[in-house]
Parts: C-alpha cells; sequence; structure tokens
C-alpha cells in the first residue's frame, strides 16, 4: 500500500516516530530516544515496537530510508536512517488537528482545569 488515509487516527507509536522525525532524519535508537525526550519519559519505544512501527510506515509510504547518512567517520555505516515523508508530514499534521480539537472540547466543558488542576 504506497498512500495511507491521513484522516485516520494514528496509533501512538506512529504518532510518536512522525513527530520525532518531523524535526529531521534519525535512525533507530535515535528515534527511541527522542520519543523519550518528547515525551519527557513518560514514552519509552523498544526495539520490538519501533521496528514493526518502522515497516508499517515504510508500506504506507509515511517514511522513507534516508540516501544520506550523517558523517559515515562519526557513525555506525550499517544504521538506517528514516525520514518523513510529504504523506507522513499530512497524517501529523491531521492528527495534530485532532488533538487541538479534544483539547478545545475539553476547555469548553471546562474539564482541563478540574482535571489538572491549572487556571483558565
Amino acid at each position: 500500500m504506497a498512500t495511507n488515509n491521513t484522516n485516520q487516527p494514528l496509533t501512538p507509536a506512529v504518532f510518536h516516530i512522525l513527530l520525532a522525525l518531523s524535526s529531521g532524519e534519525r535512525h533507530g535508537y535515535g528515534i527511541m530516544k527522542q520519543v523519550e525526550t518528547d515525551s519527557h519519559g513518560k514514552v519509552t519505544m523498544g526495539p520490538g515496537t519501533l521496528y514493526g512501527s518502522l515497516k508499517r510506515m515504510l508500506d504506507a509510504g509515511l517514511v522513507r530510508e534516508s540516501d544520506k547518512r550523517i558523517d559515515p567517520e562519526m557513525d555506525d555505516e550499517r544504521r538506517i536512517y528514516y525520514q518523513i515523508t510529504g504523506i507522513g508530514t499530512e497524517a501529523l499534521a491531521s492528527e495534530l488537528e485532532r488533538y487541538k480539537r479534544i483539547v478545545s472540547l475539553a476547555q469548553e466543558r471546562q474539564l482541563y482545569p478540574k482535571t489538572y488542576g491549572i487556571q483558565p
């Protein structure tokens, strides 16, 4: 399958991988560390989840393997770097918009301040 319906919700793993790749190409371990950083340590992704998700994302056209390597002198040349595609960027944007609508709805219903102790 070469295309992805960007209107479909993303799994948490796919969302976090796309978010990690939105700031640049990364190899697998780099993606795992970026996900951990982005989530302030609340999301940890093991190799099975990461590489299983990446395979499905490659098949769906959300990511692709990069042709370039970051300074082979400083890096293991066997590492595969991944980059987000246009379809992946669209899927991430759709998911972020979906999250934005959910947060707005929670604020309208005044759930946000009660739930998190945040004053409007």
